[in-house]
């Protein structure tokens, strides 16, 4: 059950280390997984469902900017390759949390955005456990 929790709050705040954690946690690859796809989805619906106030918050603190500059990494993303481009590189860099801000802010729907943010996460995911047994089968 700590591995799962474990797997799942970092999944909620920062994907990249959430299976491995849940694993040395000692949950299951299969249930750290789960629990990490869980709390990453959870957390773009945090946003989406916490209203404005938050997500002005959020903004503001971030210092997120929602008119397009070229210049930027996530902007470049966006134009060429919209939503789904975004939710598939959020978990390796922002997170779900600034995403689904940004895709806000960009006018799509929430439900739209938290499917891309709950399916954009899945190569990832696979990725992720693949790594993470083949790293502790090393170590036993």
């Amino acid at each position: 059950m700590a591995g799962a929790l474990t797997a799942f709050g970092f999944g909620f705040f920062y994907f990249v280390g959430a299976i491995p954690a849940g694993v040395a946690a000692h949950a299951p690859l299969w249930i750290a997984g789960l629990a990490a796809w869980l709390g990453y989805s959870a957390g773009g619906l945090v946003i989406l469902v916490a209203g404005v106030p938050i997500r002005a918050w959020i903004t503001r603190k971030l210092k997120i900017n929602s008119r397009p500059d070229p210049s930027k990494f996530f902007w470049r993303i966006w134009h060429r390759f919209g939503l789904w481009g975004l939710a598939l590189v959020a978990p390796i860099s922002v997170g779900p949390q600034v995403t689904a801000i940004l895709a806000l802010a960009m006018g799509e729907p929430p439900r739209k955005i938290q499917l891309a943010i709950s399916l954009g996460i899945i190569p990832w995911l696979l990725l992720s456990g693949y790594l993470t047994s083949l790293g502790f089968n090393i170590f036993k």
